[in-house]
């Protein structure tokens, strides 16, 4: 039996909903520790990608905690808005990051290019790119994404982001309709863990 690469790790994310679904992915024998527990602000992201900007976050978190820090970057590509809000996911739901606010941008957008954009499928897509860093060092970067649709209106108070207006492909529930058991077992972030996971 080979030791476990990596025993402790930091989840380098100020967002319960993102750090709940990742501890859910993780080894058990991991031993996990949180932002909070640091009292850790985010970094400027200003990379230009879901992974350069992960990866901000990952040597960030690391080198403020010594600790090996696993962290995400991942939004929610619209192709009939120029895959918009992409990078910008979070900062649509403006300083508090409301989701709320920024789901009804999405339809203000979406309203703005097609007033009868409900009768298409609007194509959309969620990205997550996971990174793990130790100091300055990139351990890992990799990318997952599920494909789907935007619903006509937010549907489901479970998970949390865009979840409420995004329907994976084959499906009829949104994110947001859906166990988070069973949302995790499909979702961009499950996909780019599936990835990652050989590294920890």
């Amino acid at each position: 039996m080979s030791k476990q690469k990596i025993d402790k790790l930091l989840i380098g994310t100020n967002n319960k909903g993102k750090l709940r679904e990742i501890k859910s992915l993780l080894p058990k024998d991991i031993k996990i520790y949180s932002n909070s527990v640091f009292n850790l602000s985010s970094p400027t992201e200003n990379g230009k990608t879901f992974k350069e900007n992960s990866l901000i976050k990952s040597r960030y978190f690391s080198q403020k905690t010594g600790l090996i820090c696993l962290a995400d970057d991942s939004g929610l590509e619209i192709d009939f808005l120029d895959k918009n809000p992409g990078i910008y996911s979070a900062r649509w739901g403006g300083k508090d990051g409301d989701f709320n606010k920024a789901i009804r941008k999405v339809y203000r957008e979406l309203n703005k290019k097609d007033k009868n954009w409900k009768d298409k499928k609007i194509k959309a897509r969620f990205i997550c790119a996971l990174s793990i860093s130790y100091l300055n060092k990139k351990i890992a970067c990799v990318l997952g994404k599920v494909e789907g649709y935007i619903s006509n209106e937010p549907r489901g108070k479970n998970g949390f982001g865009y979840d409420p207006i995004f329907i994976p492909l084959k499906k009829r529930k949104t994110f947001g309709e859906m166990k988070p058991s069973q949302k995790y077992k499909m979702d961009h972030r499950y996909q780019a863990f599936k990835k990652i996971k050989k590294f920890l």
